[in-house]
């Protein structure tokens, strides 16, 4: 990395997904943080109801299931072993992961991998903090009010203000997360919407999926969201490849970019994953009499479930629902 000064955008996208970024490092995003994917396979089990729901919406046996932003393929190695251990054991799915860094050995070999997403695709499109990983640009409002792109230096994450925003990215500060008072800031969503938007538009039918840590126009922070991650643990965000750089999004902003013909949805997990049978109560404690290996067993999908959906943690996740409707469609 250099001292050169420049925006957050360019800066994150050299830091994370450069010829030696972040992302492109073997251990992968499970090596420094842990995901709803990684907390427990109750999280793959309702993915995989929810994509037997989808095709059964569509009214065919063959589904395909898109993971944007797949990791190591964790997410679509869990949905494909609940499926078959009695979710759908009929359902004929055709997986495909999007991912920058290269197939991971031992992927089950009907996954398709690759950097680009898939065309004309039917089924579901899931992408599980993804978008919080999609570079943007920062604003804060300098003495007078005004909004200023926020410049940083790669080597060491030191901050200066540069030019004031216009154009695109000023009617988007506008539009969805104005800056008025002197020291506020924004991560300016315009590229997350932009990438969701054609996300939606590569399914030709189905159901998009967007879960991130997220806010809304209503309650936007008033300092920003942008933070690193490094071994487990939040770290400055000094974009020289070091850690992770992740801001909260807004899926507000997201879900209006791609909402022509969608039937659109804002909830958040706990909801979400209630609808889908992931339920965080404990089992009866008559069940330790009459079976006890059982009640442990439920005992501890209990717990797994109560992380998966509690208040303050992953339960407060986003869940932005896009049903692609083709008769809706422009």
């Amino acid at each position: 990395m250099t001292y050169d000064w420049c925006g957050w955008r360019e800066a994150a996208e050299t830091a994370l997904y450069g010829n030696e970024g972040f992302y492109r490092r073997p251990e992968g995003p499970a090596g420094h943080f842990r995901t709803s994917v990684h907390a427990s396979p109750l999280f793959a089990s309702a993915v995989a109801r929810l994509l037997a729901a989808t095709a059964r919406e569509l009214g065919t046996d063959t589904v395909d299931l898109v993971d944007v932003g797949a990791g190591r393929g964790e997410l679509l190695t869990g949905v494909l072993a609940a499926l078959r251990a009695g979710t759908a054991p009929d359902l004929a799915v055709r997986a495909y992961a999007v991912e920058i860094a290269p197939r991971p050995a031992g992927l089950d070999p009907c996954v398709e991998w690759g950097a680009e997403l898939p065309r004309g695709v039917r089924g579901l499109l899931f992408a599980n903090e993804w978008l919080d990983n999609v570079p943007t640009e920062v604003a804060e409002a300098d003495a007078d009010g005004v909004a200023r792109y926020v410049l940083v230096r790669g080597a060491d994450g030191a901050e200066q203000l540069g030019d004031p925003v216009t154009g695109e990215d000023a009617r988007w500060l506008s539009r969805w997360w104005p800056l008025s008072r002197p020291g506020d800031r924004a991560e300016i969503g315009r590229p997350r919407d932009e990438a969701w938007a054609r996300a939606v538009a590569s399914l030709a039918g189905g159901t998009a999926v967007a879960v991130d840590y997220a806010h809304v126009r209503g309650a936007r922070p008033p300092f920003g969201t942008l933070t690193g991650f490094r071994g487990g643990r939040e770290v400055p965000p000094v974009p020289d490849g070091s850690c992770d750089l992740t801001s909260h999004v807004a899926l507000d902003a997201c879900a209006a970019a791609a909402e022509s013909g969608t039937e659109t949805e804002l909830l958040d997990q706990r909801t979400a994953l209630r609808e889908l049978g992931v339920s965080g109560g404990r089992p009866p404690l008559a069940m330790a009499s009459t079976d006890p290996a059982g009640y442990v067993r439920a005992l501890g999908s209990a717990g797994e479930a109560a992380e998966l959906t509690a208040r303050g943690g992953l339960g407060d996740f986003g869940w932005l629902r896009q049903r692609v409707v083709p008769g809706l469609r422009p």
